[in-house]
């Protein structure tokens, strides 16, 4: 009878045991609840502040365009967030009939604006998360490859605008300057391939730009209201200021092209007769704001095929 009873109590403790352990693998360990838990409480995180952009784009009357252009914008890689900066003054945005073509895997933002001002698009927006600014005007088309690669010069000249379009500044034998492209030569001297700016309306720059344009004199913002024209200008002369460099870094793009012809809306500045002879007003102007001239030239031009590389027909 002993046997018999001792082997019945080793079966049944065995199978408590089996019984036990098998309760035992179903709950999780100490370590694996923590990692849980921790899973649970951490919040997504968006892409840190030095590896994406935010673009802000200001837009008048061009509504079919714009949705068009945001359609595009949204496979950029690295795009954190758009911000449309709505000039129509009394005209509710399109943000319902954007977001029903949507999903849409960027946000997009639209500000509307109690006045049709041109310095509008250089406010510090609260909903602005990142370093790196992409400013595009609402009749421009880059190609995703040529922001992804300006984007990464950028990063190697976070302080300087990096864009797509030159200027330059000259000036006369009698102290006057004028604005233009690489065609506009100052007497005497050979600097065809050189430019002094980077406009705005096609580039990269750091966003802390923003707040330091607020900041600056009364005149200055005076101007740019009164010929609705020249932030772009002002820019380039603040930020050769506050570094001490050149302000910008032309990259030559592969792909960029004005969709302007293809809307009914509103026709750019640059169609005015004036527009240039405006421009050279306000360099004249804003040299007298800041008590000298500041932009420096450079020849340098950075390609996604052989860069860097400086034109050679010029020295620095």
């Amino acid at each position: 009878m002993g046997i018999p009873v001792l082997r019945l109590s080793l079966v049944i403790i065995l199978v408590l045991l089996l019984v036990a352990g098998a309760l035992t693998n179903l709950l999780p360990s100490i370590k694996e609840d923590k990692i849980l838990t921790l899973r649970r409480e951490m919040k997504p995180q968006g892409k840190p502040p030095l590896d994406s952009f935010t673009l802000i784009m200001q837009t008048y009357n061009r509504t079919d365009l714009l949705l068009r252009l945001l359609n595009h914008y949204q496979a950029v890689p690295q795009l954190h967030k758009v911000i449309v900066v709505w000039n129509n003054v009394g005209e509710k945005g399109p943000d319902e009939l954007w977001n029903s073509l949507g999903p849409h895997p960027i946000p997009v933002i639209f500000k509307p604006q109690t006045t049709n001002r041109m310095r509008n698009r250089l406010q510090v927006f609260p909903e602005l998360e990142t370093k790196a600014v992409l400013m595009v005007d609402d009749d421009t088309l880059i190609s995703a490859q040529d922001l992804v690669f300006a984007f990464s010069v950028w990063q190697q000249f976070p302080d300087q605008i990096v864009g797509f379009v030159p200027r330059k500044h000259v000036s006369t034998s009698s102290g006057i300057y004028n604005y233009g492209g690489f065609e506009l030569q100052a007497p005497g001297l050979v600097n065809g391939d050189q430019y002094s700016m980077v406009l705005i309306g096609a580039s990269f720059f750091n966003s802390k730009y923003l707040e330091l344009f607020q900041r600056q004199p009364a005149a200055l913002h005076a101007l740019i209201d009164e010929t609705q024209n020249c932030d772009d200008i002002a820019m380039n002369f603040i930020i050769t200021k506050h570094t001490g460099k050149t302000s910008g870094v032309f990259v030559k793009p592969v792909n960029m092209v004005s969709l302007e012809k293809e809307t009914n809306g509103y026709s750019g500045m640059w169609h005015r007769a004036e527009h240039f002879l405006q421009r050279s007003y306000c360099l004249n102007k804003l040299v007298n704001i800041y008590d000298g001239m500041p932009l420096k030239y450079s020849n340098i031009m950075i390609s996604q095929f052989g860069f860097p590389y400086a034109n050679h027909k010029s020295k620095m």
